[in-house]
């Protein structure tokens, strides 16, 4: 279900997406990091460092809500690690997962080439495999895991690119969050997100191209899965043509509405089961 406004001029230019998911990126932590590129995002779109998890505020369960578009009673996915729901999903594709955004782009776009980088072998079991062109090895070297998604984008300049990096929750749970250690960490994460950035101007689709960085979860101490707003809260950062610059979002965003608003862009239909919504206060009308 989309309105008339999602095929507006802006949207039509939009011929791909890049969502870049780092994994335990506390909104807590944006303000005092020191991460050039994810800022300029900020200022060239439109951003909310009040997005919400869902709970419990864990990786696989979030991941899932992402890029299901809808909460963990709909599709199942409950727990840090699941890899099968534990409640049956409420709905299937022919993929036998709950519809995600591979599923719905390939169904609707059938001839779309799309494509996953991940780090943390998690992620495998959440996608619907059959539905992606290029589901890359896990790699749990974040650099390699970059350089592939670059190549990926360079050579098949995908319409949907999905790249998950662990960090910096490996630092979180090994250092501590509000520590030396995590915001020395975002550094590297905001160079590997430059990586991407740059492979998309090399490409030649920079002006046809919406960026979208988000994260599962932030974290308290060395863990998560709590209810404090270091660990639910997250940022949520959209950039490209047809989004509002230098926005700060002020509505609700749940991580839920990811699914919701690339599918709003893409001009694609959403699932009955979804019940995310896209988050159109970015967007120029």
């Amino acid at each position: 279900m989309f309105c008339n406004f999602y095929a507006s001029a802006q949207f039509k230019k939009v011929k791909h997406i890049v969502m870049i998911g780092c994994d335990g990126l506390g909104a807590y932590a944006i303000p005092d990091a020191e991460m050039p590129n994810l800022k300029r995002l900020m200022t060239e779109g439109s951003w909310s460092l009040k997005a919400r998890s869902v709970l419990p505020s864990s990786s696989a369960v979030n991941w899932a809500s992402m890029l299901m578009g809808s909460s963990p009673t709909m599709h199942g996915y409950t727990e840090w690690g699941s890899q099968e729901p534990e409640i049956p999903s409420i709905a299937e594709t022919k993929y036998k997962k709950f519809p995600s955004i591979f599923s719905v782009i390939r169904d609707q776009r059938p001839q779309a080439v799309t494509s996953v980088s991940f780090s943390w072998p998690g992620i495998g079991y959440l996608i619907e495999k059959e539905a992606i062109t290029h589901v890359l090895p896990a790699n749990d070297d974040e650099n390699l895991c970059a350089e592939q998604a670059v190549n990926t984008i360079i050579k098949d300049k995908p319409l949907f690119t999905f790249v998950h990096f662990s960090e910096p929750d490996y630092t979180g749970h090994g250092k501590g969050h509000r520590t030396p250690a995590y915001y020395a960490m975002l550094k590297n994460v905001d160079a590997r997100i430059g990586k991407i950035i740059e492979a998309i101007k090399q490409a030649g689709i920079a002006d046809e191209t919406i960026i979208l960085v988000t994260a599962d979860h932030g974290g308290k101490d060395k863990g998560h899965g709590g209810k404090s707003l270091d660990e639910v809260q997250i940022p949520w950062i959209i950039s490209g043509p047809g989004i509002k610059k230098n926005v700060q979002l002020k509505n609700t965003i749940i991580t839920y509405d990811t699914a919701a608003t690339l599918a709003a862009i893409l001009r694609l239909e959403q699932p009955q089961a979804w019940r995310g919504k896209a988050v159109s206060e970015a967007f120029i009308r």
